[in-house]
């Protein structure tokens, strides 16, 4: 079973991160931030990787370090959970509908970072969660999985529904690229490893 667990401790937050990378998106999250809790669950579903995550972080002074962190956290157990990544899909793109909101989004599972995104937001918050902190999170998120990911937001007007897209569509692009394909003998690179 592709599995890590993940225990991250500073001054600021304190979070546990658990996956599953063979589950059934079955997740227990609680970073006390009702929106993120909310965006995280959505990736746990649609990706079928089981996730348990816990953060208690400084959110009364803001939510910025907790949403920061808790993507370091899980980029970081994504990460490990892959190994070697040999026979995964590695590649895989998606666009996500979701009402007023049409994201497209791409990533490759290479063991480099790079992070792209024109997402922009009308809106300061989405209850509890400040929508400038989207950006944090997949930038972390991508920086410590080691992935490249990119975003294109095609349409939207609703701040909820363009990040609900967003987390959608990467959970989509995350259950096929760390899909093992039995067609793939060893790692999926003219360099013999990823």
């Amino acid at each position: 079973m592709r599995k890590a667990e993940v225990v991250r401790k500073t001054k600021e937050t304190d979070i546990s991160v658990k996956i599953n990378l063979d589950g059934s998106g079955i997740s227990n999250i609680n970073t006390k931030i009702g929106f993120f809790d909310h965006m995280l669950t959505a990736l746990s579903k649609h990706s079928g990787i089981d996730m348990d995550i816990t953060c208690n972080g400084d959110i009364n002074v803001d939510c910025h370090h907790s949403v920061e962190d808790t993507a370091i956290v899980i980029g970081d157990a994504l990460n490990k959970a892959l190994g070697n990544k040999e026979g995964i899909n590695r590649y895989a793109s998606f666009t996500m509908a979701m009402d007023d909101a049409l994201v497209l989004c791409a990533i490759d599972l290479s063991g480099r970072f790079y992070y792209e995104s024109d997402c922009y937001f009308d809106t300061p918050k989405c209850g509890d969660f400040e929508c400038e902190t989207t950006d944090e999170f997949f930038k972390s998120l991508a920086e410590n999985a080691k992935m490249n990911l990119h975003f294109m937001v095609l349409r939207g007007k609703n701040s909820h529904h363009i990040i609900e897209a967003m987390f959608k569509a990467l959970a989509k692009c995350l259950k096929d690229a760390v899909s093992i394909n039995p067609n793939i003998k060893g790692s999926l690179s003219t360099k013999g490893v990823i």
